[in-house]
């Protein structure tokens, strides 16, 4: 007879029902795992006193393994009718691996971890030799101290450093993160918006374009679904959803700056729900600042699509000139069809790898890991809508000034449909201006240029 058979059926039962209810709690209230550090810091809470309370009433060590695996069982059941990358069937490729350990295995830290530690503080048990009784108590202790440091880590909040005589701080505009410094208030007020889906540029603007706080109040938005906007994925997103985010977080700095209008700058994927909000809205705007424009993305992802399977046959990469071939040309169905693209592109056109620059105490410990499911998650949700999208004739002309800043050795995927929309684009002032050696990321390429591109632009409306 096992240990658990020893003891009161009922008892036992009760207490893993217990750890069932949790996983269905668990499952509604956080369906892709905590994702602030609060949400965070309850899991661990909670999971501890229910693996004590199964370790506890079972009074077996088979509580330690039993309880964590219930509670997967039950919230996975749960959450089934969640979708995303980050709660799907894992995906065994390179990516699909790496949104595997930022996702489920950091879920399991924040719940199974310190689960399993209670239990085994609590199921009174011990062991039928020293070195089993010894070797117990150093595994429960360091799962202990392990979810203790977590629960430390997960609870530091993020901060961005003051500015003397100006403004610095990290705000929330009705679910989405905002970070807003200046030199001066009085300073003309500037919304950037990242690419793409589910990005967070915050780490970018403050180590690569800080300069621009000389000259603007720059307000970095998080958009729905990166950053310290991923919890509000669960609202749903779409390019109407995100160009009201676009015109929350407007309303709010005209507001509380007191401006009728601000500058909008809009990079990659950012740059369509910032352009379709000027257009629909330009009474907000005093001027649009586009930067790796995306213009026509089901016409810029066939151009990749040819441009690497030329590139992949050159340099004899045949795994990705085979997957290419098998998928045949974009639209495709699932976010990971997109992987070639993710992992080869900027390879393909000689360009450097985008660096996320997480090293920023304007992240929290949860943003940075989630970096990658986050925008996973969000690409799955929102880019094939997008794909109906095209500039030249859901944009055919702005009432505001339109401005572009592009890198010389802008892909042709985006480079091609830019140059043929700009070229009939209508607007009271139409201006571009080419970063030479840069390429889709100028302002984290050649920050300086980009920064002083951007203030001659703006100088006659500022």
């Amino acid at each position: 007879m096992t240990d658990l058979g020893r003891h009161s059926p009922a008892r036992s039962a009760g207490a893993l029902l217990v750890v069932v209810a949790w996983g269905v709690i668990a499952a509604f209230w956080t369906p892709r795992g905590p994702l602030t550090g609060g949400q965070a810091l309850w899991s661990i809470v909670i999971s501890a006193a229910v693996g004590v309370l199964a370790g506890r009433s079972a009074r077996s060590r088979w509580a330690i393994l039993l309880a964590p695996l219930l509670y997967v069982v039950a919230l996975e059941s749960a959450r089934i009718g969640v979708s995303g990358p980050s709660v799907d069937p894992p995906v065994l490729t390179p990516i699909g691996v790496l949104v595997l350990v930022s996702g489920r295995f950091m879920h399991g830290l924040l719940a199974l971890l310190p689960m399993a530690a209670g239990a085994a503080w609590a199921h009174r048990r011990p062991a039928r030799t020293r070195f089993r009784r010894v070797a117990g108590r150093v595994a429960t202790s360091l799962a202990t101290a392990l979810t203790v440091a977590l629960a430390v880590a997960v609870v530091v909040p993020a901060r961005t450093d003051p500015i003397p005589g100006g403004i610095a701080e990290l705000t929330d505009v009705d679910g989405l993160g905002v970070m807003i410094r200046g030199r001066s208030t009085t300073s003309p007020v500037l919304l950037y918006v990242p690419g793409p889906p589910g990005a967070s540029d915050t780490g970018m603007m403050r180590t690569r374009l800080s300069a621009l706080e000389n000259h603007f109040v720059v307000a970095t938005l998080d958009r729905r679904g990166g950053g310290a906007s991923y919890p509000a994925l669960g609202d749903g997103v779409t390019l109407d959803s995100e160009v009201a985010d676009v015109i929350t977080v407007t309303d709010r700095l005209r507001q509380r700056f007191d401006r009728d209008r601000i500058v909008l700058l809009g990079h990659s994927g950012g740059s369509i729900p910032a352009i379709v909000a000027a257009y629909r809205h330009p009474e907000r705007f005093s001027v649009y600042v586009g930067t790796g424009q995306a213009v026509d993305l089901r016409a810029g992802d066939r151009i990749f699509y040819q441009d690497m399977l030329t590139w992949a046959r050159a340099q004899e990469r045949r795994e990705v000139v085979k997957r290419l071939e098998e998928q045949g040309p974009p639209p495709w169905p699932d976010v990971y069809d997109y992987e070639p693209f993710q992992l080869y592109v900027n390879e393909a056109y000689g360009l450097p790898a985008p660096s996320f620059d997480l090293n920023v105490p304007e992240y929290t410990m949860l943003q940075k890991v989630h970096t990658m499911v986050a925008m996973l998650d969000t690409w799955d949700e929102l880019y094939p809508g997008l794909q109906s999208v095209d500039l030249h004739h859901d944009v055919p002309a702005l009432t505001v000034p339109a401005y572009f800043i592009q890198g010389e050795r802008e892909m042709r995927g985006l480079a091609v449909p830019f140059a043929s929309w700009y070229e009939t684009l209508r607007s009271p002032d139409k201006r571009l201006v080419t970063i030479p050696g840069a390429g889709h990321r100028p302002m984290s390429e050649t920050p300086d240029r980009f920064v002083d591109a951007l203030t001659a632009l703006l100088q006659p409306s500022g």
